[in-house]
């Protein structure tokens, strides 16, 4: 499991606006986002939602913006990475457990399951000359109670662009006062300052523009990884916690498919290339070899792979996560990735997991495509 919570002050709510008296013309509906302490973020430039409301008692209305150029989520400028949608689905789950269930502001949430599928057609992910304009349709089929206290719920969406459905997911998350917090975590560790940049994997084989952004090394076993982010980054690290967030464990997941899968696949055409005698007795070393590389010769090979953003490298269309522990900051964790078979459609599955101490903390099933599509309805 993973919880996300923030240390916030008093919040700051959106003043009610008076409604036009009888006669006078309807003012156009001003956009803003929605407080930044009902999602959990530090910065408003961080929070997607922009209005919520209660259909009934399961149904809600919500709208979100994607600026058309983020930092992170849309690091080559030209997609919006699958991981946003994830973000925007964990700030649902918040801000309704907030506004629609009455769920005081200072207490935690565990997350325990986090899912998104893409829908790239009709509508792309691709980023066009204008903010990206978002509906949402949730729905909280399963609510636990204490009384007349939320204390679980289950959630599904739907994120639809230009009236066409984008993204889908769920969550479930547990809601836990603040007192019951430090019991579950009596002993926590400040996050660390420094991170080692040894081994650190390139960008370009990550899905990534920026070294910052990198949030792997490799280890002397080809299918395992450490995780290694940097604390400072202003996205993965947006706030104040105790653990790892549970986005720097999806980042690093899809991290980790990017680089196998493209590392992978370019040694595989590389020993396709050479004489027919060699070519199958050279094709599983050099993938084996490709993962236990430095950082000083991991350059080699596909440096176009964008991974979850770019338009050479796997797309994600599934991201399936389990979160069982919380991801402590100074216990190594191992991020072991387990490929299967490529289907006929060329999408492929990977098992990746993450453990601290031969404990499992995570596990996500991750499906992607070779490229993502490349037509663009702005």
């Amino acid at each position: 499991m993973t919880s996300l919570t923030i240390q916030t002050a008093d919040p700051v709510l959106p003043r009610q606006r008076r409604g036009p008296a009888p006669g006078e013309n309807t003012p156009p509906r001003l956009t803003t986002t929605v407080p930044r302490q009902y999602v959990h973020r530090a910065s408003h430039a961080e929070v997607f939602l922009t209005s919520g409301e209660r259909l009934d008692d399961t149904h809600f209305h919500l709208t979100a913006q994607w600026p058309r150029t983020h930092t992170f989520f849309t690091t080559n400028n030209t997609h919006h990475d699958p991981l946003q949608a994830a973000e925007t689905i964990r700030q649902t789950g918040l801000y309704l457990a907030h506004t629609q269930f009455n769920v005081p502001l200072d207490h935690h949430f565990l997350l325990w399951e986090l899912n998104i599928t893409t829908h790239p057609h009709p509508t792309p992910t691709h980023t066009t000359t204008h903010p990206t304009e978002l509906t949402l349709h949730a729905t909280t089929p399963h609510t636990t109670r204490k009384g007349n206290r939320l204390t679980q719920f289950t959630m599904t969406v739907d994120i639809h662009h230009n009236h066409h459905l984008t993204a889908t997911g769920s969550g479930r998350f547990t809601c836990i006062s603040p007192n019951t917090y430090k019991r579950l975590r009596p002993h926590t560790t400040p996050p660390p300052t420094t991170r080692p940049t040894h081994h650190l994997i390139p960008p370009t084989h990550t899905g990534r523009t920026h070294p910052t952004d990198t949030v792997l090394t490799t280890t002397p076993h080809p299918h395992t990884y450490l995780l290694t982010p940097d604390p400072h980054h202003p996205i993965l690290f947006e706030h104040t916690t105790d653990h790892y967030p549970g986005m720097v464990l999806l980042e690093a997941a899809q991290q980790a498919t990017t680089h196998h899968t493209t590392t992978n696949t370019t040694n595989t055409t590389n020993t396709t290339n050479t004489t027919n005698g060699n070519s199958n007795s050279n094709s599983n070393s050099n993938s084996s070899n490709s993962s236990n590389t430095n950082s000083g010769n991991d350059n080699s090979g596909n440096s176009n792979a964008n991974g979850g953003n770019g338009s050479s490298g796997p797309h994600t269309t599934t991201l399936n996560t389990t979160f069982h522990h919380y991801a402590e900051y100074h216990t190594p964790l191992h991020i072991h990735i387990t490929p299967h078979p490529t289907t006929p459609n060329h999408t492929t599955t990977h098992t990746i997991t993450g453990t601290q101490n031969n404990t499992t903390i995570f596990t996500t099933t991750h499906t992607t495509t070779p490229t993502q599509p490349t037509t663009s309805h702005g």
